[in-house]
C-alpha cells in the first residue's frame, strides 16, 4: 500500500536547468530588474516535466542576481502547481527588501495567486484573472492515511489563508475569503481589486496558460478557456525569433498537482 500522495502527469520529463531562459531576470540595471514567472510551479528536482516549469531553486538563483536593487518587477502568468514550492517562492520574494511590483499578465491561479501577494504593489490588467481554491491532491492509501491526509490539507490551507489575510482589503472579512476558497472562485481584475490590495490597469494582450490545463479546474470561465494565443510574428532576426519561440513555450503547460 502506497503511503504518500501521488502526483500525476502525462508529460515527459526533461533535464532541468537553473539558468533556463524561461525563468529569468531581464532588463537588469543598477536599480531595477524584471523577473518573469511564466510557468507551472513545481518542487525542486533533478528534472522538470516541462522547460517552462518554475522551481524554488530557479527563483533563488534569480534572487542572487538582483541583490541590492531598489525595484523588482515581477510578471506572472501561471496556472499554479505545488503548494510547498509556491510558498517557498512567496517567502523568498517577500524577504527581498526591494520594492516589488507584481503584474498578473494573464493568470495567477491556485498557488500562483499566493505568489502574486508578495508584491508591495499588485497590478492586474482588466482582462487578467486570479483564482483561489482549496489545496487538493491525488493519493492512494488506507482509511487512516486518508484521514491524516485530509488533516494535512487543512493545515496547508491555513498557511495559504494567512497570506490572503495579510493582503485583503480592510473592509473584507476572512470568512468571505474562506468561502471563496471553498467554492473555487475565479476573479477578474475588477473583482480581485474589491477583495485584495490589487489595482486594475488597462487590458494587456498576453497568451493565456494552455487551455487543456485550465480545463482541469472545476469552474474555469469559458472566455478564459477560449482565450486566443498571441501570434508569433515572422522575423528575419534569429535571436528575436528565438525569444518569441521561448514565450510560446512558456504557455504550453500541464497541471501537476495543486
Amino acid at each position: 500500500m502506497i503511503k504518500q500522495p501521488i502526483y500525476m502527469s502525462t508529460r515527459t520529463p526533461v533535464p532541468s536547468a537553473s539558468n533556463s531562459p524561461l525563468m529569468s531576470v531581464r532588463n537588469l540595471t543598477e536599480d531595477a530588474a524584471d523577473l518573469y514567472i511564466y510557468g507551472e510551479i513545481v518542487d525542486n528536482t533533478d528534472w522538470k516535466w516541462d522547460e517552462s516549469d518554475v522551481m524554488p531553486a530557479d527563483v533563488l538563483n534569480a534572487m542572487k542576481s538582483v541583490e541590492g536593487l531598489k525595484t523588482l518587477n515581477i510578471y506572472i502568468n501561471s496556472p499554479g502547481g505545488s503548494v510547498f514550492a509556491g510558498l517557498a517562492i512567496y517567502n523568498m520574494l517577500k524577504r527581498n527588501p526591494a520594492k516589488k511590483n507584481v503584474y498578473v499578465d494573464g493568470l495567477a491561479a491556485s498557488i500562483a495567486s499566493v505568489i502574486a501577494q508578495a508584491g508591495d504593489n499588485i497590478y492586474m490588467p482588466a482582462n487578467a484573472f486570479l483564482m483561489i481554491h482549496k489545496p487538493w491532491t491525488i493519493a492512494m492509501g488506507d482509511s487512516n492515511f486518508f484521514r491524516k491526509l485530509a488533516e494535512d490539507l487543512d493545515v496547508i490551507e491555513s498557511g495559504v489563508m494567512e497570506v490572503y489575510k495579510d493582503n485583503m482589503r480592510e473592509n473584507i472579512s476572512i470568512e468571505t475569503i474562506q468561502q471563496m476558497v471553498d467554492d473555487e472562485t475565479w476573479l477578474t481584475a475588477e473583482e480581485a481589486a474589491k477583495y485584495f490590495n490589487i489595482e486594475m490597469i488597462d487590458s494587456k494582450q498576453v497568451a493565456a496558460c494552455a487551455t487543456h490545463v485550465l480545463q482541469k479546474y472545476n469552474k474555469t470561465p469559458d472566455n478564459l478557456i477560449k482565450f486566443p494565443e498571441t501570434p508569433v510574428a515572422k522575423s528575419t532576426d534569429a535571436s528575436t525569433q528565438n525569444e518569441k519561440n521561448i514565450i510560446a513555450w512558456q504557455n504550453e503547460l500541464d497541471l501537476l498537482a495543486l
